[in-house]
């Protein structure tokens, strides 16, 4: 059971960015920090990996609503931080998968 890298900042680019709510990336941070986790208890089943981050990815579409009543939105600057967060996770538990396809149900 691998445990990950602990200097690694989730998301570090929307917490640099106050066009994001802190309190919101707060929330996009949990649900990552559950994929994780999961990760972390050694799970190498694809399929299994994959309906974890697609978990993740329609609770953070459901987060969009809560995103645009307090003035921001999920758009590139997510997008891309999002994505980096995932691709770090996923080389760093050498899972096979593009970062697409893990956040393949995003809506954003």
């Amino acid at each position: 059971m691998k445990k990950f890298d602990a200097d690694y900042k989730l998301l570090e680019e929307m917490y640099e960015d106050g066009y994001f709510p802190g309190f919101l990336v707060d929330k996009v941070r949990n649900l990552v920090q559950e994929v994780i986790d999961f990760l972390e208890s050694g799970e190498k089943d694809l399929e299994e990996i994959q309906e974890k981050f697609d978990e993740m990815t329609l609770a953070v579409n459901d987060l969009q609503e809560e995103f645009e009543d307090n003035g921001s939105e999920l758009e590139t600057g997510a997008r891309e931080s999002i994505g980096e967060t995932v691709d770090y996770i996923l080389k760093w538990f050498n899972i096979d998968m593009d970062v697409e396809d893990a956040i393949r149900e995003r809506d954003w």
